[in-house]
């Protein structure tokens, strides 16, 4: 059984995830920390918990979900996992940056890229990369079939769904997305959003006003 824990993090108040292994294994996705007192907290988490981060990962680059990439890339060493689609999302979120007025460094490491169906383990359990796109072109949710929870960025939320009005974004893709991909795990599935608190499929399925099961 994977932990899931999370943090809220920038003026967007992103879901930062650390998942982690009985072993002290974990997995950083989504590193939103914008601050130096953010990336203490996520820092002062693992160390804490005497935990070893051996995966980083983002469900997708805006700019929100991608404020401390390159604080966990060279803080751990770790190449990012994320799906190819999104790489022009990811060299734009420095731009976006000063669009928005919330200056986004931008990431400079090894890059692995994702695609649908992979499959890698935190602690021996595995978590498998479901490709999710419409909110952004490469938007990657990961599901946890043996904790029963998918971590799925942006594309759907309690009572909502990602926007699609930003560069990149297809509503007909994404209410596909989540029909096709996420609508089919069992009901009792947790979704940890991006943002806001978490859901259930099956809470979404009877009641998301955008899209129904």
């Amino acid at each position: 059984m994977l932990i899931v824990k999370s943090f809220c993090f920038n003026p967007f108040s992103e879901n930062t995830y650390v998942v982690s292994a009985s072993d002290g294994s974990c997995a950083i996705i989504d590193p939103g920390c914008h601050t130096a007192a953010e990336r203490s907290v996520l820092q002062s988490y693992v160390v804490e918990n005497q935990l070893r981060p051996t995966h980083f990962l983002n469900t997708h680059c805006h700019l929100d979900h991608v404020f401390g990439n390159n604080f966990v890339h060279r803080t751990w060493k770790l190449p990012l996992l994320m799906h190819r689609d999104d790489q022009p999302v990811l060299d734009y979120a420095a731009i976006a940056g000063d669009t928005y007025q919330v200056p986004c460094e931008q990431y400079v490491g090894d890059i692995q890229y994702l695609k649908e169906g992979d499959r890698f383990e935190i602690g021996g359990v595995e978590i498998e990369c479901l490709f999710t796109p419409g909110h952004s072109p490469g938007s990657l949710s990961f599901y946890c079939a043996g904790s029963g929870w998918v971590i799925g960025g942006d594309v759907l939320f309690q009572g909502s769904v990602g926007r699609t009005d930003l560069p990149g974004g297809n509503t007909e893709q994404l209410m596909q997305s989540i029909r096709e991909k996420l609508y089919p795990l069992p009901e009792e599935t947790i979704v940890y959003s991006g943002h806001g608190p978490f859901t259930t499929i099956g809470a979404e399925k009877k009641s998301n006003p955008f899209v129904r099961g």
